[in-house]
């Protein structure tokens, strides 16, 4: 499922730090979830197998079916833990994709003033994803305090290893591709099917013809995402393509 990262230097290190960040949310989390993720992050260090028997502990994943939230909940689910992928509706979403994410068993969660807060950033030609990004966030993690549950997940390849796993109010905060030091293209991998690289949804690409600005910003976050290593250079520049195309 995923590969252990052998002699990656960089990798092996952001995964030393991702050890000592699990050890800050020790008391915060089942013990049982705590051993499991160490026990993952031991396997990507070293290929020490682990029990992979199904835990308990329920687990709230952002969930979009792109490549990062669906590797995140591949990998979860094999690593034995439960998994609810909540799935923002948002308007500049096909009904396929809803349809497909249902078969995984995603729950669909409402997002307040969506159109009108975004309406108004790109009224102000200030980016949209980031806000877009924190608006669903919200939403899924208020799903998982209605539900009593304590771990809330996201698809983030750019956090570092120290920050891969935090509190963060009531909640822990799991940063599932960096906290195991995954890039993009080890994602795709995980899916086992080939995907079409692709920047910004239609509401994004949309809004670029309104404030053609927010391509500035797309190509600022691909270059931080390869600044990061999360992407390698071959997809920095499909994706840069993919900007300057729309």
């Amino acid at each position: 499922m995923i590969e252990v990262v052998r002699d990656n230097f960089v990798k092996s290190y952001r995964l030393r730090q991702s050890l000592e960040a699990l050890e800050r949310v020790r008391g915060e989390i089942n013990e049982e979830a705590y051993e499991r993720l160490k026990a993952l992050l031991h396997y990507r260090l070293y290929g020490k197998e682990f029990d992979r028997s199904k835990l308990k502990e329920k687990i709230a994943l952002a969930f979009s079916m792109g490549s990062d939230s669906m590797a995140s909940l591949l990998i979860l689910r094999w690593a034995g833990f439960d998994v609810i992928p909540v799935m923002a509706k948002l308007p500049q979403m096909r009904d396929v994709i809803f349809l497909r994410a249902q078969s995984y068993g995603t729950v669909f969660v409402e997002v307040p003033e969506y159109m009108e807060i975004i309406n108004s950033q790109i009224q102000k030609r200030a980016p949209i994803c980031g806000k877009c990004h924190s608006m669903i966030m919200e939403a899924v993690k208020n799903y998982a305090r209605r539900n009593g549950i304590k771990i809330v997940a996201s698809g983030d390849l750019l956090s570092s290893g120290s920050i891969s796993i935090y509190r963060e109010g009531d909640l822990i905060k799991l940063n599932l591709p960096a906290f195991l030091a995954l890039d993009k293209r080890e994602a795709i991998k995980i899916l086992g099917r080939k995907y079409a690289l692709g920047f910004g949804c239609p509401l994004w690409k949309s809004a670029t013809k309104t404030a053609p600005i927010l391509k500035r910003f797309g190509v600022q976050r691909v270059l931080r995402e390869l600044r990061a290593g999360a992407i390698d250079k071959e997809i920095a520049k499909a994706l840069i393509k993919d900007i300057l195309k729309n």
